[in-house]
């Protein structure tokens, strides 16, 4: 098979943890091809296709000349068998439209994973408001009068911007409210852009779990993001420690439950992230944690990975 890898800069990879790279390395083991882009490089032109300009490339090993590109090419999305859309967020603007150019690489034929519609359709923190039974108390306003009412019913809660990512623009307030206006005030920019407050879940200091969805098919380990230190945040980008453990029956129950749901909506692979028994996140982009979940506890993520995007190239 030739693979398209729409992702962020090869050259910027840090490889002893990166998911897309695990990906590549287990599409080379099985004999495809691999080629690459960025999102900037996607362009149309009425009367042709959606096209890009291409690294072919072949993986080499570790360090910083991990790979050898042997060709560059301007090559049409519609004639590789499949192309992973795997740029990391933030969901922004230029990610909108790049999801708009691989949907019209669709109506061409492309196979696309996860699907272009199916990203738009599931931004990372609002996706969870579909499955409430699966949620901690939650806001979602624009309204700081709204988040002191949430604030004053719970009492120790935690908010964040919607388009954050790694942990970025997180605060916990406890029931003192201390700097809670000014906190409102640096998110929601005067109500101009939306919050998302949630209930604090005690849980965390057991560990923010990324529970990996394939295929509609939970994976049996998940990562714990363990908060280290006085930080409350369970994202490895923010120092936490990242612990394989097995799923629990509650992990894998509600993994069960939402993944024949989604699957079919074409995302294809997601990362639940779980605190306790509530879901925090449905990560959709570009879902992280392979290597760690394989290093520690010897289930080959990516090659369950491969097994189901092989399986769906060849069901279209």
């Amino acid at each position: 098979m030739n693979l398209l890898y729409v992702a962020d800069p090869l050259e910027h990879f840090k490889i002893y943890k990166d998911t897309t790279f695990a990906m590549m390395r287990e599409a080379q083991r099985r004999g495809h091809r691999i080629a690459a882009c960025e999102p900037c490089d996607l362009h149309w032109q009425r009367g042709g296709v959606v096209q890009a300009r291409v690294r072919w490339i072949e993986l080499s090993g570790g360090g910083p000349e991990w790979f050898t590109e042997t060709t560059l090419e301007t090559a049409a999305l519609k004639d590789f068998d499949g192309v992973l859309m795997r740029k990391d967020p933030p969901f922004d603007a230029e990610f909108i439209y790049a999801t708009h150019l691989l949907e019209q690489a669709e109506r061409e034929g492309a196979h696309v994973f996860n699907r272009p519609a199916a990203l738009r359709d599931h931004p990372e923190k609002l996706a969870i408001m579909e499955w409430p039974q699966f949620i901690a108390p939650t806001l979602v306003t624009r309204s700081a009068q709204e988040i002191r009412r949430f604030h004053d019913e719970h009492r120790d809660i935690i908010l964040k911007p919607l388009d954050g990512m790694g942990g970025m623009g997180i605060f916990r307030v406890q029931a003192d409210g201390l700097n809670l206006g000014s906190i409102i005030e640096t998110l929601n920019k005067g109500g101009a852009q939306t919050v998302m407050v949630q209930r604090y879940l005690p849980e965390i200091v057991d560990g923010d779990k990324r529970v990996l969805v394939i295929g509609g098919k939970p994976v049996p380990y998940c990562l714990a993001r363990v908060p280290q230190g006085n930080d409350i945040r369970g994202n490895l980008a923010a120092g936490a420690r990242g612990e394989a453990r097995p799923l629990t029956a509650a992990d894998r129950a509600t993994a069960e439950a939402m993944g024949p749901t989604l699957a079919p909506r074409g995302l294809l692979l997601i990362g639940l992230d779980i605190i306790g028994t509530h879901i925090t996140e449905i990560n959709v982009t570009s879902p992280t944690c392979f290597q760690e979940i394989t290093e520690q506890s010897g289930c080959d993520v990516a090659a369950l990975f491969q097994d189901a995007l092989e399986a769906a190239i060849k069901a279209f």
